[in-house]
């Protein structure tokens, strides 16, 4: 890692600015590396990666590799893939799946962590929350985003991979019939 990034890290490890907001202590999740060339926007850890600290250690991230088209290997490989949420601590249990990502940590680490990774080529956008960021200016829904992406872009829309998801993926078959391998090919060149 570079110097930002070998002072950063310990930092953002250290962060408790969500501390009052959780019924439980916070522990945030990431991995990154200067040299990584595809960036995984999340949203927040669940309650596994909470307990383990692995990020995407869940079937979203089972969900998510096979999307991508790569193994666990690479895909927990920092110099190759970062992964920064939108909030690196697990928010908690709402009445209708997890809470959703406090603003807090990207409004706090979140461009300096990216300035600190400059061969990123690639960003995966999951979910509304990581789209809304990177995307600021975009007023499409997440489905208009996602069935707009154009795969020459940096910045890729996806859906949450999360079982939760299914509904939506069946009401849009269309991105594993049609997207899943234009997003494969993008990433495999992004990994060389």
């Amino acid at each position: 890692m570079n110097s930002k990034l070998d002072k950063l890290l310990p930092q953002v490890k250290r962060c408790r600015l969500c501390e009052d907001q959780f019924s439980h202590s916070p522990r945030p999740v990431l991995q990154v590396n200067e040299s990584a060339s595809v960036l995984i926007a999340g949203q927040a850890p669940g309650a596994k990666v909470h307990t383990t600290g692995i990020p995407f250690n869940d079937p979203s991230g089972d969900r998510l590799r096979t999307w991508m088209g790569i193994d666990k290997d690479t895909f927990y490989n920092d110099a190759k893939i970062a992964i920064l949420p939108m909030a690196f601590c697990y928010p908690g249990k709402g009445s209708s799946g997890d809470l959703p990502p406090p603003s807090i940590c990207a409004n706090r680490w979140r461009t300096e962590l990216l300035s600190a990774m400059p061969n990123i080529t690639l960003t995966l956008l999951i979910g509304q929350y990581a789209q809304k960021w990177h995307l600021a200016n975009n007023k499409q829904s997440l489905t208009e985003r996602v069935k707009n992406n154009d795969y020459a872009s940096s910045l890729i829309a996806l859906p949450h991979p999360s079982p939760r998801n299914n509904i939506w993926l069946k009401k849009n078959a269309w991105f594993e019939q049609q997207q899943l391998s234009k997003l494969q090919q993008k990433v495999a060149r992004s990994l060389r």
